[in-house]
């Protein structure tokens, strides 16, 4: 849709902004609309997509002019009060903080206002932020958020034990709460609570992260640090990609506040690079020094960056180069076989996993043995992958993916049938709902020529999985010998929507002839 009532000049910039913006060229988009609105200075079509694509881009000066657009038009939407909110505090304008809350009301958002409410109480020092949390219990995400919030706001106000207290009673278990953890000790330490600060983070899920690291970023307990925290933790817990842009708003307006906070601009590259914005995104992660506690992190992030993109083999080349510098861990090495092994490279993947294995000595556990011999069946070593395999089995031996894995290849290549198909029962005993073990199972029967065993559980494997190739394929093969000729083309049909490669070759094959007498 052209914005109503432009002029030639105005539609051309306009038009030049939305072509550059559909080819995901970010600069170009953020230059045509910043173009766009300075000749068309009302215009809320123009707006609203120059707010947007300011968001994405940082360019916060185009950001504030389109929303003054939308805000004077009141169109703006609930979450760009977000935004007006930070600038606000980064601008100590106590009264617009104030205004940009109340327009949370009755939004998706407002379940954040008494938290936002009582970081502005407490950095205008009007009113008792603690107070104020503790009268808002109106839902159960905003309690939620309140109890970190309060926590955090004790420390701020030199009440650590307090502090510390309520945090230890809203801390996960399994230490999964790694923003409230990091904010929190670094507000410790510039208490001057080190030890005490020391000890929250030593509860983080991240073992790459070193405490003493996070801990040299000096920080100040005002509310631009506990609207940045807050920002971050909810961008953090948000998964769905319809909410991208406002992770994005999140991402830069936490930024705003706490420029040093590398912990965000993770948070920010990754939710940039599942909207398409892949420039912005490695712009944002460039911005992470070599010697931040977030470096390892940012490597990584990059090549997931990459891999989404489909730069495969740049992809791949980063991954290389992770697991072949000094010090590179064992996830690392591990994250650098799975790569290769999406893309194929099964050998170069055995290689890799067996390195891994080395590495953990005696901690390799049956995961890393199934991912060799895995990659290694896939390389047509069989030789070789057997007594991984078995190995994997020896370590797991209740394991019902291992059994599974183990047996099937086993039936496929129509050795050691009996206490082949042994294994895979004793999976399904397992995981008896399991379709991928089922399908297994029926095949087992088919290779040892038992159809009327085989049918039912391959149509019951199928019926789990419409989509499946191997499986829709298996039960074709199935129906084909029990001379259901017609069933079995339908099932042929449906393993050749999504079957590519020799895959498809080998099914086309079927549908044009079928099966030749004792031959699968």
């Amino acid at each position: 849709m052209a914005p109503a009532s432009a002029s030639t000049g105005d539609l051309a910039a306009y038009v030049k902004a939305r072509a550059a913006d559909a080819d995901g060229d970010v600069p170009v988009a953020v230059s045509g609309y910043a173009d766009a609105l300075k000749a068309a200075p009302d215009n809320v079509v123009v707006a609203i997509r120059a707010y947007r694509e300011a968001m994405t881009a940082g360019d916060l000066d185009l950001v504030r002019q389109a929303g003054a657009v939308l805000d004077r038009n009141q169109v703006a939407s609930p979450d760009s009060y977000l935004f007006t909110l930070a600038d606000a505090v980064e601008r100590h304008d106590w009264k617009r903080a104030h205004a940009a809350i109340d327009g949370l009301a009755d939004g998706p958002l407002e379940f954040l206002q008494p938290s936002l409410n009582a970081w502005v109480a407490y950095g205008s020092r009007r009113g008792d932020p603690i107070a104020l949390l503790d009268a808002a219990n109106d839902s159960a995400i905003g309690a939620h958020y309140a109890r970190g919030q309060r926590a955090l706001l004790l420390i701020a106000k030199g009440r650590t034990d307090a502090g510390l207290a309520a945090l230890q009673a809203d801390l996960s278990p399994d230490g999964s709460d790694i923003g409230i953890r990091i904010g929190a000790a670094q507000l410790l330490r510039a208490k001057g609570k080190r030890d005490e600060a020391l000890n929250v983070l030593r509860g983080t899920d991240l073992p790459d992260l070193d405490p003493e690291a996070l801990l040299r970023r000096k920080v100040k307990p005002n509310a631009a640090f506990g609207i940045a925290l807050l920002y971050a933790d909810l961008m953090a817990s948000l998964t769905s990609e319809r909410v991208l842009p406002l992770q994005v708003l999140l991402g830069r307006s936490s930024l705003l506040l706490e420029p040093g906070d590398d912990r965000t601009r993770l948070l920010l590259a990754d939710a940039l690079s599942r909207d398409g914005a892949d420039m912005e995104a490695h712009r944002v992660l460039a911005q992470i020094d070599a010697d931040s506690p977030f470096a390892r992190a940012a490597r990584n992030e990059s090549v997931t960056m990459l891999t989404r993109a489909g730069e495969q083999q740049l992809a791949l080349e980063e991954a290389r180069r992770i697991a072949d510098a000094p010090g590179a861990n064992l996830d690392e090495v591990r994250d650098y076989g799975d790569l290769l092994v999406s893309v194929g490279q099964y050998g170069d993947a055995a290689k890799i996993y067996a390195r891994a294995i080395d590495m953990a000595g005696e901690r390799a556990g049956w995961p890393l043995y199934l991912q060799r011999g895995g990659a290694l069946e896939q390389a047509g070593k069989w030789n070789e992958a057997l007594p991984v395999l078995r190995k994997a089995q020896q370590l797991a031996p209740q394991q019902p993916i291992v059994l599974n894995y183990l047996g099937y290849a086993q039936i496929e290549r129509g050795e050691n049938l009996v206490e082949a198909q042994k294994l895979i029962e004793q999976a399904l005993r397992l995981r008896p709902d399991d379709p991928s073990i089922t399908d297994s199972l029926g095949w087992a029967y088919y290779k040892r020529g038992k159809i009327a065993k085989a049918v039912p559980l391959l149509e019951k494997a199928a019926k789990s999985r419409p989509g499946d190739v191997t499986v829709n394929e298996h039960l074709g093969d199935a129906y084909w010998r029990a001379g259901r000729h017609y069933e079995a083309r339908y099932a042929w049909r449906a393993a050749a929507v999504n079957a590519d490669g020799e895959e498809a070759q080998r099914i086309d094959a079927k549908l044009a002839s079928g099966l030749k007498q004792g031959v699968d």
